[in-house]
């Protein structure tokens, strides 16, 4: 302090601080800044008795506002529930097969149920819905079950072979291989048969051994033409759509020991509004079919059933 002196060329006096010949002057803060600083001091004071602050041991301090976070959070959820009470409300009301004869409740419908997808479904069936290896591909017309919007929300209720539900969707592919139904040479020969379907192999011996092969133990599912059957969730081993990969190997290894996915009940866990956009939504991304009444008599004998329905999923 005893340092302290006026500068000469700015006579502002100095802190008495000297480094290698540089001062340090006591130059006055600007009263703006010092007002603005002041006023910071007296805002913080107030927000920290207004509103939750001070940590405690086991929460913070509540405000005399009562305001939180999470009190603010469902204000604005109530609020978006509200909005769209009216659309949740129709959509609860209405059969999901009149969906597209109301074309505003189905955009809000297909609305909903992106979001609920990105949600719920993207973890399996990808962000785009293309699902990939053992994940089937939403987009495509390929459905095991079916792809009209009551098949698509029964599925998504029910789920696919979802342990403890009743009326879940089951098709179990037997283990030929594991357990000893066809030995290898049998395999590899069916497998080629089920390839050249599809042009993915060259018709030969082989192949025709396996045709036999797959009339004795494939056709009882699958259909004799290999196009599927719905009713029991076979796919379509004839459009080189494949689930688990369509190699040699790969349809061997799926004969030899199948995989068998499996996909929630949805139906105990969300909504039934909810299970409904979801429905409309993967019915809008491009694969969706027209709803098909069942058919009230058995076709003709000798009429190929499977003409008059979509390629199954694989």
């Amino acid at each position: 302090m005893a340092d302290k002196r006026f500068d000469e060329a700015t006579q502002t006096e100095t802190v008495g601080h000297e480094w290698d010949g540089i001062e340090e002057l006591n130059t006055p803060l600007p009263r703006w800044w010092l007002w603005t600083f002041y006023a910071c001091i007296v805002f913080a004071i107030g927000y920290t008795v207004a509103y939750p602050a001070w940590p405690g041991i086991s929460s913070a301090t509540q405000g005399v506002l009562g305001w939180t976070s999470r009190g603010q959070l469902a204000e604005e959820m109530d609020e978006a529930a509200a909005a769209r009470a009216k659309t949740v409300a129709s959509l609860a009301d209405m059969p999901i097969a009149e969906l597209p004869q109301h074309p505003e409740l189905m955009r809000a419908a297909v609305a909903g149920g992106s979001a609920a997808f990105k949600v719920n479904c993207v973890q399996c069936h990808g962000a785009g819905a293309a699902g990939s290896k053992g994940y089937p591909n939403l987009n495509d017309d390929d459905w095991l079950w079916g792809g009209d919007l009551q098949t698509i929300e029964t599925t998504l209720i029910y789920g696919i072979r979802q342990p403890g539900e009743d009326m879940t969707r089951q098709s179990m592919m037997p283990n030929f291989g594991s357990d000893g139904l066809l030995d290898a040479g049998q395999i590899s020969d069916v497998a080629g048969y089920v390839l050249s379907l599809s042009g993915k192999a060259q018709k030969s011996a082989a192949t025709q051994r396996g045709a036999q092969v797959f009339a004795d133990n494939c056709a009882v599912c699958h259909g004799e033409n290999a196009k599927g059957n719905r009713d029991l969730g076979a796919p379509n081993l004839s459009d080189a759509i494949w689930l688990d990969g369509g190699s040699k190997a790969e349809v061997e290894a799926q004969i030899h020991h199948p995989h068998h996915g499996v996909m929630p009940a949805w139906g105990e866990r969300l909504d039934p509004v909810t299970i409904k956009m979801l429905a409309a939504y993967v019915h809008s991304l491009g694969g969706g079919e027209e709803f098909a009444a069942p058919v009230a008599e058995a076709a003709p004998e000798g009429e190929d059933m499977a003409e008059d329905t979509a390629e199954t999923r694989e």
